[in-house]
């Protein structure tokens, strides 16, 4: 459990994705561009553990609603 905010690259480490700055970087280029109606979660290049992960997170209000927001923001 967190003490603190989760960032952007803890929250790539929960995803099971490269979390370096580049990798980040890479990810979201490769991915921008959702619909805005699209909901984070129903993207289509999550896998299921991702999903629900991400899923809960937002529903559950989690430490991790605020970064999954911020990625959120920089896919749409």
């Amino acid at each position: 459990m967190f003490t603190q905010q989760p960032t952007l690259a803890d929250l790539f480490t929960q995803l099971g994705l490269d979390n370096s700055e580049d990798g980040i970087d890479a990810f979201i280029e490769q991915h921008k561009g959702l619909n805005q109606t699209t909901y984070l979660h129903k993207a289509s290049f999550w896998n299921g553990a991702q999903v629900a992960f991400l899923k809960e997170a937002i529903i559950e209000d989690a430490a991790w609603a605020e970064v999954i927001d911020e990625l959120n923001t920089r896919l749409h």
